[in-house]
């Protein structure tokens, strides 16, 4: 059997690697280029193409009629998607002999569209995982093939979640894969109620000290490092924070306001944060005593961009 495979990110790597172990063959790898802005800390299933030999593409679109010739002329058993990033045509769904099938982040229905591993964590979810699905043109919404479920820890970070996430796509494809080569496996619609969520920028990464001290704590897990940060203001400048602990404790004061330096305690609408690694716009990522030895935060208030 042979497949045309579209893939990136650690995802990608580990299924693309699954599938060079089976007896289906890989004509080509279509990926992105990495983008300049954004920090690679994962392999990328081109590492793996190159060391097979395997043609390599990095098409801006694949609405190109000839993009579209070129996958046809490989006459594909399967098309598989693995955090490929750009979504594919009706005319390209059609050209596998047997399926197109899509590997997403998230326990589909829930979470489909983009940035699922952030957005289980933004949303305080204690359970996600990865699903093989039958590719379509809306998103995210065919037929389920496989599914494997990852528990959420309350430490986990983004970086965290999607490793884990990539072990549960590497174990799911070794489980789908022998069906996939005898032709036996088998598809059940989603069923349950969905929900969607769009790309995050890292404008989204505002702190709204309004919110609880659990919720603005899940926001900083989901866009910590490697990813863009939450942040807040302070004297005109972002101040970033990556670590933080959130605290049911209260105290006196408008959401945003410092009510401690020692340790570094900020009130939310919902309880206490305690902030321990955080940096200035400009500066360093420093730990909270190292911060408040340079800047002093007493009786400030953070947010809005004064």
């Amino acid at each position: 059997m042979k497949a045309v495979v579209l893939g990136y990110h650690e995802i990608g790597y580990v299924c693309l690697e699954e599938l060079l172990r089976s007896r289906i063959s890989v004509s080509a790898l279509f990926t992105h280029k990495d983008a300049p802005d954004e920090t690679i800390w994962f392999r990328t299933p081109r590492i793996l193409a190159e060391q097979h030999r395997i043609p390599v593409y990095e098409p801006e679109s694949l609405r190109d009629p000839a993009w579209i010739e070129r996958i046809r002329a490989d006459a594909p058993d399967y098309l598989f998607s693995f955090y490929y990033r750009h979504m594919l045509p009706k005319e390209i769904l059609e050209i596998p002999r047997i399926a197109p099938l899509n590997l997403h982040g998230s326990l589909l229905p829930k979470f489909r569209g983009r940035c699922p591993v952030n957005w289980v964590l933004i949303k305080g979810e204690k359970r996600t995982g990865v699903t093989l699905h039958v590719m379509e043109t809306k998103p995210d919404a065919g037929d389920i093939v496989g599914q494997k479920a990852v528990d959420i820890a309350f430490e986990d970070t983004a970086r965290i979640l999607a490793l884990k996430l990539a072990s549960a796509a590497r174990a799911l494809m070794r489980d789908v894969i022998p069906l996939l080569e005898a032709g036996t496996f088998e598809k059940r619609p989603q069923e349950g109620a969905s929900t969607y969520f769009g790309g995050r920028e890292p404008e989204d990464g505002v702190i709204d000290w309004a919110m609880s001290a659990m919720s603005i704590y899940n926001l900083i897990r989901a866009v910590t490092r490697p990813y863009p940060g939450a942040y807040t203001f302070f004297r005109g400048r972002k101040l970033f924070i990556w670590k933080a602990v959130p605290l049911e404790e209260t105290s006196e004061g408008a959401p945003g306001t410092v009510v401690s330096i020692s340790p570094l305690l900020v009130k939310t609408g919902k309880g206490l944060l305690q902030v321990t690694s955080l940096q200035q716009e400009g500066e360093d990522e420093m730990d909270a005593e190292r911060f408040l030895s340079l800047h002093d935060l007493t009786t400030n208030v953070l947010g809005g961009k004064s």
